[in-house]
């Protein structure tokens, strides 16, 4: 299992989508309370007397934590990354340390938690701050495109559909999901998710009317959009805080957890017995997950004990 000693803990890890043996993380020191953050780029592809390793490609020290971080969809040199000083950061990790970020908003009035790259458009990107709103960004722009506004606590999250460009979801500590189109100013629709806190949302892959929340109360809940009132499924196993969901790009109805109890799961929603897997080689609260969409089966996580782990889940022959 390649892993690598992060300077601070892991708090967001993302495969990039060009690259299959390249990664993005967001660390930030003090678990993000004070101190300094750190963006690293690193490559699973160096070998070591184990065999193949994570190595640090580039490093990117902040001035404040990073809660989240994700990679341009249409450059592959190009990434985002949410800070906890209230700035949106867009980085080239092409260029040097000095010359980074290439671009800096400031228009949160408080930390911004969560950050998510288009998909389908491929030029835009969305912020969550706990100023209780969502803005819409391009790269190109030196201000936002729109600010979201509903939500009546914290947003922790935000997830593009990967079928429909204009359509996103986001997440709040006001226990509600909301469904949003850019055209509109306000939600399409509001699911009351939780009776706690929503921490973390994804869309299915497969079914762009499917979406998966994560919660405070220790659950994961699958909804149809189109008849959210009841979940489709509630995945119970968990022993603490859901802190982020993700479905996976090359099998329906698979989801990725991670949790402050210090495990990552697999399960599929469709089936009676939901749990496929769970990894305990984390020492502290995992906060970030992945799984690769150039790869099949290859995930990634990271967490409060500085590790960041890559392994495969399935039997794709490329993965390690």
């Amino acid at each position: 299992m390649p892993a690598f000693k992060a300077p601070a803990p892991g708090f967001s890890v993302r495969f990039s989508p060009f690259h299959e043996n390249r990664l993005l993380a967001a660390t930030s020191q003090h678990f993000g309370l004070v101190g300094n953050g750190h963006l690293l780029v690193l490559d699973l592809s160096a070998a070591g007397p184990g065999g193949p390793g994570l190595a640090p490609l580039f490093s990117f020290p902040t001035s404040d934590a990073l809660f989240d971080c994700a990679w341009s969809e249409s450059h592959d040199s190009l990434c985002a990354a949410a800070s906890g000083d209230g700035s949106v950061r867009l980085f080239d990790v092409t260029l040097p340390p000095a010359q980074n970020p290439v671009r800096l908003f400031r228009e949160h009035a408080r930390e911004v938690h969560g950050i998510d790259w288009n998909p389908v458009r491929r030029d835009a990107f969305l912020s969550a701050s706990w100023d209780d709103t969502l803005k819409l960004w391009s790269p190109d722009r030196p201000a936002s495109v729109r600010t979201f506004r509903g939500h009546e606590y914290c947003v922790y999250a935000a997830a593009w559909s990967a079928r429909h460009p204009d359509v996103f979801a986001s997440a709040s500590g006001d226990r509600t999901a909301r469904v949003w189109d850019v055209r509109e100013p306000a939600p399409t629709l509001v699911i009351p998710a939780h009776d706690h806190e929503v921490l973390s949302l994804d869309w299915d892959k497969y079914d762009p009317s499917i979406l998966a929340t994560g919660s405070v109360d220790k659950s994961i809940r699958v909804w149809d959009v189109r008849s959210p009132r009841a979940p489709l499924a509630q995945l119970a196993g968990h022993g603490y805080a859901v802190k982020r969901v993700k479905f996976s790009p090359h099998q329906q109805g698979m989801i990725m957890s991670c949790s402050y109890d210090m495990t990552v799961c697999m399960w599929d929603y469709r089936k009676e017995d939901a749990l496929l897997a769970r990894y305990g080689h984390h020492t502290e609260f995992v906060a970030g997950i992945d799984m690769s969409v150039l790869t099949e089966g290859l995930l990634a996580s990271t967490g409060w004990d500085e590790m960041i782990y890559v392994w495969p889940f399935g039997s794709d022959p490329r993965a390690i």
